[in-house]
């Protein structure tokens, strides 16, 4: 499967559906570990419950490989009642990192009359300044960057983490092998992978109700923690004024369609429909984030498609600040399928820029949908790939349309709950609260709902 992953990141497409196919037909076999569940969010046709069942082959070995280790740590816990809740976030991405950037105005709001939190880093310290504040926002820092799995957990351990939160997955550089030796009475899995982890791992997922229904429970080894609104917390960066189109090497004219989303979550039918957006809006150009490895290949499927290569538009990754400056210039970004946009959404939103979804009924094919939710524009998510064509040919045809939509999404970020940090904090807290209190009790994790702020 490590071609699937290579192919995807290059666009190279010529087995993409035999690649796929290989996916299901391995993941039938039921073979333990052949599949990183990561690469399976972006395969398309995968259900959330084939999400599930890679998520569960792929630790049933590394599950029982950790057992005699787990028990000769014997972990206890001490769950007496105390002043403050202590909260530990595990993660290597505590830099200047996506996730970071979510997350930090939220750790900043959190209410430290009532909740301690801890920061456990493996990553690396690039003493940067999203690091320095990040350091100023946990009551202790800790890095355990040079401790293997059981010192790491010895370490989470002896801080008397109450909730251990899970801020990797599945995802790159994660260790999951912490989490498997349960140094924590309550383990969460949050924000920087979209889909249960399988196995005993965590207790609960952090999500919301548009991105897993009640009903699909079944298909996640977590219970569902729901946030009122949307599970993404997103803060309130500076917005600078808006480089030319020059500086970034966009037309002078013509409308742009963005997609700043990884080059592995391109499938051939998603750039079909672009081409055809593309096609049927003259002098348009599609805005894609840059890749040495992918840009060739996406021009050629442009030519083929009729599509002219040189309206692909490729823009270098940058610092946030600047990124959100240059993304104002676009005119509408499109969502990919089945792995959707998640932070690029949240970004654009707050850019001022609409975005058109079409939601599947996987965790990572409905952020943007739980996005527009929570900012009052529900009727960008399309119901069918047609409606998705249908949408933006309206707002790209009809500039009328495009303006309302924009003026409206002015209108609601300050007031609607989705750039809300400090009303986000108190929500999660609640949940944390509650996670807590059923441990105390002795009751198994269920799903819990937050209150609204």
């Amino acid at each position: 499967m490590r071609s699937l992953g290579r192919d995807r990141s290059m666009c190279a497409w010529d087995d993409f559906a035999q690649s796929s196919l290989d996916a299901r037909l391995s993941l039938a076999q039921a073979q333990s570990g052949q599949i990183p569940p990561f690469l399976l969010l972006s395969v398309p046709g995968m259900s959330a419950g084939q999400h599930r069942i890679c998520s569960e082959l792929w630790t049933r070995d590394r599950i029982a490989a950790s057992s005699a280790e787990r028990t000769r740590l014997d972990f206890r816990f001490d769950l007496t009642i105390r002043d403050k809740l202590r909260v530990g976030y595990l993660s290597n991405d505590f830099h200047d990192h996506a996730t970071a950037h979510l997350l930090i105005e939220a750790l900043e709001a959190h209410d430290r009359e009532r909740c301690e939190l801890h920061a456990f880093s493996f990553g690396a310290d690039d003493q940067g300044a999203m690091r320095r504040r990040l350091n100023a926002a946990f009551h202790a820092f800790h890095d355990v960057a040079a401790l293997g799995d059981s010192a790491a957990a010895t370490a989470v351990h002896a801080a008397q983490i109450d909730i251990l939160v899970d801020l990797k997955g599945y995802t790159r550089g994660a260790r999951t092998g912490i989490l498997m030796l349960h140094p924590a009475p309550v383990q969460v899995n949050f924000l920087g992978y979209p889909g249960t982890l399988g196995g005993d791992i965590c207790d609960y997922i952090i999500t919301d109700p548009f991105v897993t229904p009640l009903a699909t429970a079944a298909d996640y080894s977590e219970s569902f923690a729901y946030m009122p609104h949307s599970y993404q917390p997103h803060g309130r960066t500076a917005l600078g004024p808006p480089p030319t189109r020059a500086e970034v090497g966009l037309p002078e004219a013509g409308f742009v369609f963005c997609c700043f989303n990884q080059a592995y979550k391109l499938t051939p039918t998603v750039f079909d429909l672009w081409c055809r957006l593309l096609d049927a809006t003259p002098d348009s150009v599609l805005w894609l984030l840059a890749s040495d490895q992918a840009e060739g290949n996406l021009r050629g499927e442009a030519l083929r498609r009729g599509v002219a290569p040189g309206r692909l538009v490729f823009a270098p990754e940058m610092k946030q600040s600047e990124h959100l400056r240059r993304l104002q210039l676009a005119d509408l970004v499109l969502d990919t399928a089945p792995y959707g946009a998640h932070t690029t959404a949240s970004d654009a939103l707050w850019a001022g820029v609409p975005i058109v979804t079409c939601a599947g009924d996987t965790f990572a094919s409905r952020v943007a949908g739980s996005l527009l939710h929570a900012v009052g524009l529900p009727e960008l998510i399309a119901a069918d790939e047609a409606d998705y064509v249908a949408v933006a040919l309206t707002l790209a045809a009809e500039p009328h349309m495009l303006q309302a939509a924009k003026a409206r999404l002015r209108r609601n970020r300050p007031v609607t709950p989705l750039f809300d940090a400090a009303g986000y904090a108190r929500s999660l807290q609640d949940l944390y609260d509650q996670m807590w209190r059923r441990c105390r009790s002795g009751a198994a994790p269920e799903p819990i709902w937050a209150s609204k702020s």
